[in-house]
């Protein structure tokens, strides 16, 4: 689902706070359901289990939460109407993750 270049990334930031080291990064991947508000914008990936993912979250509930995914679930999750989630392949994060995090917080949804 993920293209490579953008799993790589992922990882590589998941080895930095692996390391200890506290980071506020940039979006690397935005996931969403076409005709929802579901949304996910992921900035690692655990490189000692890598089907989970951290980053900002909305199942399209009206609230986004900071917290961990499970990439083979994202995967396997369906719209009320059947669509699977999609990769934004034209996303560019402007703003590191906790701004993006208090924005939706304000907004009621994650707003890129």
């Amino acid at each position: 689902m993920i293209p490579a270049t953008l799993l790589a990334r992922l990882l590589a930031n998941g080895r930095t706070t692996v390391s200890g080291k506290s980071i506020d990064p940039y979006p690397v991947v935005k996931v969403f359901v076409p005709e929802g508000y579901a949304t996910w914008l992921l900035t690692e990936i655990d490189p000692e289990e890598p089907d989970r993912a951290f980053g900002l979250c909305d199942p399209g509930l009206g609230f986004a939460e900071l917290g961990y995914v499970s990439l083979s679930e994202l995967s396997a999750y369906r719209s009320r109407y059947g669509l699977p989630v999609e990769v934004d392949r034209h996303f560019v994060a402007r703003k590191p993750l906790s701004e993006y995090a208090a924005n939706a917080r304000l907004l009621g949804r994650i707003m890129t």
